[in-house]
């Protein structure tokens, strides 16, 4: 297991870098001067311009700022924000707890109800609820984000009143978990019924049955635990894509968030916010993938003995 680690750790190296680079160097293409953003549309002489550039560092080459930009990050500096002169450190602080419940809520969902369907319709495949229950999370996960979220604005806020809009608390982390979760509903519960039925058919399964287990303990103890391993892996790549990737959800609800700031960071060319996003969420995406695979270790011994090899 050690050795898997070290091995997967070592494998995330270069995809941290190549995707940092490639931000980097996407910034340094994009029309636009951070001093003009810093002087906010003041006047300002050229000394003052050129001192400013001096203290950014823009007056570097921009591998040598890359460079820099990457040992600061080892030491845990973030760099000041161009826009608002704060440290990246404190705006992330700020903002990343927001994030984190609204991926957490939208997983509650998403589990909840994609396990629901996804062993209702793969434990009676054919029927009329398979039938349906694929309809519903069909039609769940064709909806986007913008769409599902004004919708539940309208009728569950506006028409029933049933969830608040606007508010701090649970309460107003209700619609945007539901309009986040929708896109775990669907492909959770379609994975976990097709793995169903896969692992229903193998010839382990009808010799339990052959030999009078209960069906109850053969769905427990030999089905779900060999049937869970690809949702598993699914479910960690999708939680990561929602951390990453709240920015629409977050603002329909106008809730703060990594993905409020990074929109507005990039419509304002911030640069040392962006990277410290893109740092945040490429980590994020690499630990949640490295988790996903211990706990697929744990679920299947098969794993285990291979990688003892």
């Amino acid at each position: 297991m050690i050795r898997y680690l070290s091995l997967a750790i070592l494998r995330a190296i270069p995809t941290l870098l190549v995707t940092w680079a490639l931000v980097f160097a996407l910034f340094q293409i994009i029309p636009g001067d951070p001093v003009n953003l810093m002087l906010g549309g003041s006047p300002a002489s050229p000394q003052v311009r050129e001192t400013m550039r001096q203290q950014l560092g823009l007056d570097r080459p921009a591998p040598v700022r890359f460079v820099a930009f990457l040992g600061d990050v080892a030491k845990g500096d973030l760099g000041t924000s161009y826009r608002t002169r704060q440290p990246v450190a404190d705006m992330l602080a700020a903002n990343i707890p927001p994030t984190l419940e609204l991926a957490a809520g939208g997983l509650v969902v998403g589990v909840t109800f994609g396990l629901m369907f996804g062993l209702l319709a793969g434990l009676r495949p054919g029927g009329v609820t398979d039938f349906l229950c694929s309809t519903l999370v069909l039609a769940g996960a064709s909806l986007p984000n913008f769409w599902s979220g004004m919708l539940l604005i309208w009728l569950f806020g506006i028409v029933l009143h049933w969830a608040p809009i606007l508010s701090h608390g649970i309460g107003a982390l209700i619609l945007p978990s539901i309009s986040a979760g929708l896109f775990v509903v669907g492909g959770f519960a379609r994975l976990i019924r097709s793995s169903l039925i896969e692992t229903s058919a193998q010839d382990y399964i009808r010799t339990a049955r052959a030999k009078g287990l209960h069906p109850a303990r053969i769905l427990i103890r030999h089905i779900l635990p060999n049937a869970m391993i690809p949702p598993v892996t699914l479910l960690g790549m999708q939680l990561a894509t929602m951390i990453g990737g709240a920015m629409v959800t977050e603002n329909i609800f106008a809730r703060p968030g990594i993905g409020t700031l990074l929109i507005q960071s990039v419509l304002a060319k911030d640069l040392p916010v962006v990277q410290a996003v893109v740092v945040y969420t490429t980590g994020a995406y690499i630990l949640l993938n490295l988790l996903v695979d211990l706990l697929c270790h744990l679920i299947d011994p098969r794993l285990r003995v291979d990688d003892a090899r």
